[in-house]
């Protein structure tokens, strides 16, 4: 799930990134092209529902490549993304407009 709120000026806007952890993982990482997919620069909090939530101030008038690392190891997308693209991989990565 993805929250937006924008800054008065429209320059700035604070992505809340929520994943609901179907999976029941232990912890989770938002990796993405703002962070330039460091596994240690954003680890998520877990929530009393076993979900995982962080929020990040991102550039306005921007998209970001993004996705959610789970124990370390396993790579997952937000099922309510902007939008999806082909990664090198062959795999999608999640897109967040702001």
């Amino acid at each position: 799930m993805l929250k937006k709120n924008y800054s008065k000026s429209g320059n700035i806007c604070r992505v809340t990134f929520k994943y609901n952890n179907p999976e029941g993982s232990k912890n989770a990482v938002l990796v993405g092209e703002f962070n330039k997919w460091s596994l240690q620069e954003n680890p998520m909090k877990k929530l009393k529902d076993g979900s995982f939530s962080i929020t990040l101030s991102l550039q306005a008038g921007n998209s970001y490549q993004f996705r959610y690392v789970l124990d370390g190891n396993t790579w997952v997308n937000d099922v309510e993304a902007d939008s999806y693209v082909t990664n090198q991989y062959g795999e999608e990565n999640s897109v967040v407009t702001v």
